[in-house]
């Protein structure tokens, strides 16, 4: 059994407004071991989102505990913070992100903005994520010239241009069609599969869960089931033809 690489132990979400306190997370109870694929599933409002950017270090739990590679998360400087959230995880959001008129390159190489990375180190790192996900022939294009799915890959890129451990997807293939969606759960997989990244999926939809190993169902703040796929999806590689 690999060792977890994410432990959330009675995880407590509450939100203050107007003196009025609306609890969104009632102590949940979880691990991911290193390299796992693993869906959140559940329908909007159920706490999902607000689980994933807690996870991400976006956001701070109310009460409980969250260990992040064996260290706990409340006890980190806002100093290392932003280094967990810099170097430790990348993010892929349902509506890409990207900045327009900006040409594909220059929007991978963004998270590498106030490093202390060379500009010619940079440049390779962005082109070798770029080739990852299978737009190298899409370089030096504008993000607005690009179709959805071909935003959603530069997104992918983007969040790997780090190498980070674990990368989180927030509903990735919302936007897309179904053939755009195909080529972006391949590259996830592949990711997950080949490179062993952990991979963070979060979503509503049955079908794009079905594409990790195990799928955590959250309804109302709870754990409903956490259970291993029975009969995975593997995106096909035809899907991720450039």
């Amino acid at each position: 059994m690999k060792k977890p690489i994410v432990q959330i132990q009675g995880l407590t979400k509450a939100y203050e407004n107007d003196g009025v306190i609306t609890e969104v997370l009632h102590g949940i109870d979880f691990e991911i071991p290193e390299g796992q694929f693993v869906s959140i599933m559940g329908p909007s409002g159920s706490g999902k989102s607000t689980l994933m950017h807690i996870l991400g270090f976006l956001d701070v739990l109310s009460k409980g505990k969250y260990l992040f590679e064996g260290r706990d998360v409340s006890k980190l400087s806002e100093d290392e913070l932003a280094i967990a959230r810099g170097e430790k995880v990348g993010f892929i959001f349902q509506a890409f992100n990207l900045l327009p008129k900006t040409s594909v390159l220059e929007n991978v190489k963004l998270p590498l903005l106030y490093s202390d990375v060379s500009l010619a180190k940079r440049e390779i790192m962005a082109k070798e994520a770029i080739e990852i996900v299978g737009l190298g022939h899409r370089m030096y294009n504008l993000s607005n010239q690009l179709s959805g799915g071909e935003r959603q890959r530069v997104a992918i890129a983007r969040a790997l241009i780090r190498k980070p451990p674990v990368i989180f997807a927030d509903e990735p293939t919302g936007n897309l069609d179904s053939k755009s969606g195909a080529q972006v759960m391949k590259i996830l997989q592949n990711l997950n599969i080949e490179q062993k990244h952990t991979i963070v999926l979060v979503t509503h939809e049955t079908y794009t869960s079905e594409h990790a190993e195990r799928i955590i169902r959250v309804k109302d703040g709870l754990i409903d089931s956490d259970e291993p796929v029975k009969h995975r999806r593997l995106a096909s590689s035809s899907d991720l033809m450039k």
